[in-house]
């Protein structure tokens, strides 16, 4: 499985953010984007979920049945919101996600209890999600990652308000998640501990160009 953006360029309004951007990415590969605030990193991934016109260019996922053209449709979007609902509980959040997304073929989610374990929040998934901490709810929103199987992450700022030990945790997630054959891109300022990821620096507003190693 390959994931392949070809000359992806995209507006902010009327005014062109990036252009030209193309990279590639295998099965258990991580790609990382930096840049300056403003450089398009978000909107880059937000165009890859399918949220965002893409002004030029494509991005394809090439696997060994049949390519997907969107790569939104295989993928999991998180976002700078949890997008949960403060007034249900945790576990009927992710009964929802788990049900919405459903898992893309080939691979199989965890159930709700196992994903909550995961994150290292057993025990209070009965909670409304509006009780938990600003870092509880971060990690209840990295639980949907894990309750529908979806080959692709987008992740953006994926540890905001996260300690060093929950970072670490997430770490362990996106590795796991890698060794299975996934694929994971983060926008981040911030290391996510994870080895031998590939680069993708943003430089600035129209007429940028990529650099990726």
């Amino acid at each position: 499985m390959r994931l392949v953006a070809e000359g992806l360029g995209a507006k902010r309004g009327e005014d062109l953010i990036f252009q030209d951007i193309s990279f590639e990415i295998a099965s258990g590969e991580a790609l990382v984007v930096k840049g300056p605030n403003g450089s398009g990193k978000s909107t880059l991934l937000r165009v890859l979920a399918g949220l965002l016109p893409a002004e030029t260019g494509t991005a394809k996922l090439l696997a060994a049945a049949h390519p997907v053209e969107r790569v939104g449709e295989a993928a999991h979007y998180l976002g700078h919101r949890n997008a949960m609902k403060r007034e249900l509980t945790v576990e009927e959040n992710l009964a929802f996600w788990k049900s919405f997304l459903g898992d893309v073929e080939g691979g199989a989610g965890t159930s709700i209890d196992a994903a909550v374990e995961a994150v290292g929040l057993g025990g209070i998934a009965h909670l409304p999600f509006g009780y938990l901490s600003a870092g509880q709810q971060r990690r209840m929103a990295m639980a949907k990652l894990l309750v529908a199987w979806r080959p692709v992450w987008i992740l953006d700022e994926p540890t905001a308000a996260l300690d060093a030990a929950a970072e670490a945790m997430f770490a362990g997630l996106v590795t796991t998640h890698l060794a299975a054959g996934g694929i994971a891109i983060a926008a981040t300022h911030q290391p996510l501990g994870l080895e031998g990821v590939k680069e993708l620096r943003m430089q600035g507003f129209a007429g940028v160009m990529e650099d990726v190693w």
